[in-house]
């Protein structure tokens, strides 16, 4: 799988945009704040409908204009698929699959597998649960989409439960329909769960070995999946926790307070572990993820490096250039010293200053 060309049009600080990539290693350097992440952002947004920043639409439409366009060319299994998609200021985005519009973003998982890693990636081991699960859905949506089905589904129940229990403290009758969303909830909480649990064991198989080799056989690194509850419990939880939800008018127990644990040697990285260890677990956890991909969709994602390799000393730099030499790579950086230094093979080199690429 790979990134043919990318097309932008008022897209962030890109009045028009036209780049085309070579299957390999490609680079953009520069100093920074001239566009170089936008780029990365809009290969993202395009595989994904969502921004790896978190912006909203709005936020990435060029100042001044009231539309964005993004076109991308991707090759998969020998065949290219087009992905056009408009950002508006004031409407939800429109999207485009082989010039055929597509309904549900959704839709769009699965056509272009990326795995994106960030200098904010390097901390994923000590930032709190939220951002280990936003890992683990944003993986598996790519993945499953039944998955992806299933969170939907699940987020707009739980978003209708959270309301309704808010309004019982003014009607105390609507109580008597809270069953019905419990009985939902429980239902896709466990497929839920057990999708997670099967991905957790999945990348175990992986990630253990890749640590091992990163550390040099120092250290033995152990994904796992820490449920607020387990699926067979969600509902005694829920019936239990009733009192104290309709109090808060939240609902206290389910896969959105759910964590994955990182354990090295019998010891939690997460509370205990040196900045060294978290950081090398989260590189050791993104290889593990191309991995992963190739394994279950029997193709290479693309991997998208933003400014990365400065964070990192020279084994992981190493150890990184090293494990990516078969995948279509698109890195940012602000000099090419790195590479020179590694010997590091590069296929295309993009310079960029204020929102514009030779």
């Amino acid at each position: 799988m790979i990134v043919k060309s990318l097309e932008l049009k008022n897209f962030r600080n890109y009045r028009e945009l036209n780049m085309v990539f070579d299957r390999g290693t490609n680079i953009l350097h520069g100093d920074n704040a001239q566009g170089k992440t936008n780029v990365l952002e809009a290969v993202y947004l395009s595989g994904t409908t969502r921004s790896h920043r978190g912006s909203r639409d709005r936020e990435m439409i060029r100042f001044g204009e009231e539309e964005a366009h993004i076109r991308i060319v991707v090759e998969k299994n020998e065949v290219e698929h087009q992905v056009d998609m408009h950002l508006k200021r004031n409407s939800s985005k429109g999207i485009a699959v082989n010039r055929v519009p597509i309904r549900r973003a959704g839709d769009l998982f699965g056509i272009l597998n990326l795995v994106f890693f960030s200098p904010e990636d390097l901390n994923l081991i000590k930032d709190g649960p939220s951002k280990r699960r936003h890992f683990l859905n944003m993986e598996l949506s790519q993945l499953d989409k039944i998955y992806l089905d299933d969170l939907t589904k699940y987020h707009k129940v739980l978003k209708q439960r959270n309301q309704l229990l808010k309004d019982i403290h003014f009607r105390p009758d609507l109580e008597e329909t809270l069953p019905v969303w419990d009985d939902q909830l429980i239902f896709l909480g466990k497929k839920i769960i057990e999708s997670r649990l099967r991905f957790i064991r999945e990348l175990n198989g992986i990630v253990t070995d890749i640590h091992c080799r990163i550390s040099g056989g120092k250290e033995r690194l152990i994904l796992g999946y820490e449920p607020s509850c387990e699926g067979e419990r969600l509902a005694e939880e829920m019936e239990r926790s009733r009192l104290k939800d309709l109090k808060t008018g939240m609902t206290s127990f389910g896969p959105h307070r759910d964590d994955i644990s990182f354990f090295i040697n019998d010891t939690d990285i997460r509370k205990y572990g040196s900045q060294g260890q978290q950081r090398t677990a989260a590189l050791s956890l993104k290889l593990a993820e191309i991995e992963l991909v190739r394994r279950m969709t029997h193709d290479t994602p693309v991997l998208l490096l933003d400014d990365v390799l400065s964070e990192l000393d020279g084994n992981r730099q190493n150890y990184l250039l090293n494990s990516i030499h078969e995948i279509q790579t698109i890195i940012t950086c602000t000099g090419l010293d790195e590479f020179v230094k590694n010997r590091f093979h590069i296929n295309r080199v993009f310079y960029v200053k204020n929102g514009t690429v030779e």
